[in-house]
């Protein structure tokens, strides 16, 4: 969303501006008694002591910053300077893992200690509400923004820790020269089936596999879309000329796939690794497959 976009969408508009730029004017030396109200206030909250320093020199300065914050919402100038100094309280809270909800209420008290003194500033009751309804807009924004960032910070995380689960519960192995298995566990879903096609497709093109094992005895269910996804992966597998094979069929899922009506056309499947693991290897190396089965015996 365009920085324009963002200000249109909480309706802030140049007469907005200018009345937030009039309060602000009429506020002057009143803003660092309003910085301290607000840090009374603080000091009262519970979250307090575990997420802010005491230490009289570390509150001055962040007391400082809070005034230099303050000084940039009355100057009003609404630029990507602006968002992206908002988007940075977001990072910072993020960060410190600071409560929404103990932010928002910090937010609302702002606005509340603004009020009052937007009462005693104002000439007039229609000046008082223009300030108001201006100044209400530009800290719903602002808090918005930090919100945002919060959100856009936190969903990066959730996706590159699942990428590294994927990545641990996905693992793409050669386990014979020219055969690469894949055991799979627990849920598939579209997600992950994309990761798996791309990695073992991936796989299968630096290591020259000529034959693909994915074993599904551990997947927690198969239903129509599973299937699908699973038969996907193998036919592409074979479009670059590597045997599939799907070990792992139980009589649970046999009848799972019967049942649903779903083909599995020429598709090679057994019911156990070990069948899987003997087909493969007679495909690559007949001698071999001969020692393999006579020591599984």
């Amino acid at each position: 969303m365009t920085q324009n976009k963002v200000f249109a969408r909480f309706d802030i508009t140049q007469d907005d501006v200018a009345a937030i730029r009039e309060f602000g004017a009429k506020l002057g030396d009143n803003l660092r008694s309003f910085v301290l109200d607000w840090y009374e206030w603080l000091q009262q909250q519970d979250e307090y002591d575990t997420f802010f320093d005491r230490r009289p020199d570390v509150l001055e300065r962040v007391q400082s910053l809070q005034m230099d914050h303050w000084q940039s919402f009355f100057e009003c100038d609404l630029d990507e300077r602006y968002i992206a100094s908002r988007r940075k309280i977001g990072a910072i809270h993020e960060h410190i893992q600071l409560p929404n909800d103990a932010y928002c209420a910090g937010m609302n008290m702002s606005f509340q200690l603004l009020k009052l003194r937007i009462n005693e500033l104002a000439s007039n009751t229609k000046t008082a509400n223009r300030w108001a309804d201006a100044t209400s807009k530009l800290v719903n924004l602002d808090t918005y923004l930090a919100l945002d960032e919060i959100t856009r910070i936190q969903t990066e995380k959730i996706r590159a820790q699942s990428n590294a689960l994927m990545e641990v519960s996905t693992p793409v192995t050669p386990i014979w020269e020219g055969i690469l298995l894949l055991p799979l566990l627990g849920i598939i879903d579209s997600a992950r089936t994309q990761y798996i096609m791309n990695t073992t497709l991936e796989k299968i093109s630096t290591t020259r596999t000529q034959v693909f094992v994915m074993d599904i005895s551990g997947v927690s269910a198969v239903d129509t879309a599973v299937a699908n996804q699973l038969i996907k992966i193998t036919k592409a597998t074979e479009l670059m000329g590597c045997k599939s094979i799907i070990s792992g069929i139980s009589p649970a899922i046999a009848r799972t796939l019967v049942e649903l009506g779903i083909s599995i056309g020429d598709l090679q499947t057994t019911s156990t690794l070990r069948d899987a693991f003997e087909i493969a290897i007679r495909h690559i190396d007949p001698k071999n497959a001969m020692l393999v089965k006579s020591d599984s015996h």
